[in-house]
């Protein structure tokens, strides 16, 4: 018979089980988090920095490889944007591989491709908002500007302003109180609009010219000499505007961190930090960095596309079989985690979630076995079969979960790249941090939660069969 204690289910907060020595961890890979997220501020940069760790693992491009054997560390970039890196395990891939699945990319602010204009002695940029942003929330704000412009002799120019100490930041305006009074009878959602998030550029006019575009002409002489580029070079270039200012511990505790992104860079870098202490795997493991995720997994860097199936396509054939029965076999046999982050229960909006199946900061990874919306429409809704083994493979390895939903049924609600992969006939099921303040200009994680989520990564790696 079971005790009482037995019986009832009941969580604990992570900080009260863990020894002092683990969580001196937990702030060492808190400021090494910090460090990643801040290199990773676009989809862009967040690929440029996991391939540079990557590399520094021992990684290496899967072009380079005549044949793949048990141990190898082989990574693939698509289009700049998104990224998988893999090491081999002793069977075959056709066998079916341990998948941990990420988006890198985040709610921003994108440029227009025609975007300068100057009004009223002020240079600013129309832009055209990415995700699902809130979007009073991203105004009277410091802003910095990152982006790539393919000039028309085909160079390609990397620019990033704003975040250095020594730059200058960009600006969106908003309204005095004083003569708010329409645009505080409006709804949230309308008070600000979308072709409304014009960005301040510039105010000074260019030196002895009578141009009436003065103010304009002053941005594009800076910017041509900085970077050589002209007005056109705007047509052909994909700019990004993001908050200013770098990751920041939160509370006299400094147990939490503020940061632009979290949403889901910080499931990119647990997964990514578990992927290189694998090693002697039975299945090959696999870290899955994908773009588009926020505005629903389109193009040919998001996860509609088939970057992915491509890859372990190749791995296959280096492997020595080049049978399309394969591919598709290797895909059914995989197993993964979607590795995004779920809603935190917020102590100053308790109403928006049903506590009994809501996550609490700092209790662990969250486990979402549906996302979708009211009646799990757009859910990928895993198998109690699947759940059940993940189940053993925590408890076993003491790793600390939680499971939860996104909301009160009617409130609202969100999804994952869990349900395209699951499309594949993989076990799929969505696991990640829980987020306060999910896509505001700046969210906030627990430094325990962080660390949890890397610990169950690794044990899915290690540990499932």
């Amino acid at each position: 018979m079971k005790t009482n204690e037995e019986l009832i289910y009941k969580k604990k907060f992570i900080w009260e089980k863990i020894s002092v020595e683990e969580r001196g961890k937990v702030f060492e890979l808190g400021e090494d988090y910090k460090s990643f997220i801040d290199a990773s501020k676009t989809e862009r940069l967040s690929i440029k920095e996991i391939i540079r760790r990557a590399e520094q693992q021992g990684f290496k491009p899967l072009d380079e490889f005549n044949e793949l054997k048990t141990g190898d560390k082989v990574y693939y970039v698509n289009k700049r944007k998104s990224a998988v890196l893999a090491v081999i395990g002793k069977e075959k891939i056709e066998n079916g591989m341990n998948i941990v699945g990420s988006h890198v990319d985040s709610p921003r602010i994108d440029l227009k491709q025609n975007p300068l204009y100057e009004e009223h002695g002020i240079s600013l940029l129309k832009t055209h908002y990415y995700g699902g942003i809130r979007k009073y929330q991203w105004v009277a704000l410091p802003l910095a500007l990152y982006g790539t412009i393919v000039k028309a002799d085909g160079e390609t120019i990397d620019i990033s302003i704003g975040d250095d100490e020594r730059d200058p930041v960009f600006y969106i305006t908003d309204l005095l109180p004083h003569l708010a009074k329409d645009q505080k009878d409006k709804k949230l959602s309308e008070a600000i609009e979308g072709e409304g998030l014009n960005v301040i550029i510039g105010s000074l006019p260019a030196e002895g010219k009578d141009d009436e575009k003065k103010f304009k002409l002053n941005v594009l002489k800076i910017l041509n000499e900085k970077y050589g580029m002209i007005e056109e070079d705007f047509q052909t270039a994909e700019i990004e505007i993001v908050p200013a200012g770098r990751a920041r511990d939160v509370g006299i505790d400094r147990g939490m961190i503020s940061a632009y992104g979290h949403d889901d860079r910080v499931c990119a870098y647990t997964s990514l930090k578990a992927i290189f202490e694998v090693d002697n795997n039975d299945r090959t493991a696999v870290a899955l960095f994908a773009d588009k995720e926020e505005v629903g997994s389109i193009g040919n860097t998001g996860m509609h596309s088939e970057f992915f199936n491509n890859m372990v396509g190749e791995m296959i054939l280096l492997q020595g079989n080049s049978d399309m029965l394969s591919l598709k076999r290797a895909l059914a046999n995989s197993s993964m985690l979607s590795s995004d982050v779920a809603a935190g229960v917020d102590p100053t909006y308790p109403q928006v979630t049903e506590l009994q199946n809501a996550a609490v900061m700092g209790q662990g990874v969250v486990m979402v076995k549906y996302t979708g919306s009211r009646g799990k429409s757009g859910a990928n809704d895993a198998s109690a079969e699947y759940i059940g083994k993940i189940r053993k493979i925590f408890n076993e390895s003491n790793i600390m979960w939680q499971t939860a939903e996104l909301g009160k049924v009617d409130q609202g609600g969100g999804g994952t790249i869990a349900y395209i992969m699951a499309n594949l006939n993989m076990d799929v099921v969505d696991l990640g941090v829980p987020v306060l303040s999910m896509h505001a200009p700046f969210e906030l994680v627990s430094k325990t939660d962080v660390y949890m989520t890397y610990k169950a990564y690794k044990a899915f790696y290690k540990e499932y069969n």
